[in-house]
């Protein structure tokens, strides 16, 4: 039985501000991932290409302070993918 579950995020990236510049996109990503795993209980984690897109747009040092994601729970596995703005 396939189980599927939507949810849209707000995920904040303010944390990413006090990390030295060069390393501010890095970080902002594995703190997307480290929200979503802590909200969705699941390990078993993918990021859309978009969301990495979204987050290095403007470079390394100037992520966005948040970011609106779509998660889709199918048996365990979570797929994110960036909200299409309307």
């Amino acid at each position: 039985m396939i189980i599927m579950e939507e949810r849209i995020y707000t995920i904040p990236l303010r944390g990413v501000k006090r990390v030295p510049r060069w390393k501010r996109a890095k970080k902002a990503i594995s703190d997307i991932k480290a929200y979503l795993t802590r909200h969705t209980k699941s390990e078993n984690l993918v990021l859309d290409k978009s969301i990495n897109e979204k987050v290095w747009a403007r470079g390394a040092e100037k992520p966005p302070s948040k970011i609106r994601v779509k998660v889709v729970e199918e048996d365990g596995a979570v797929r994110a993918e960036l909200v299409k703005e309307a």
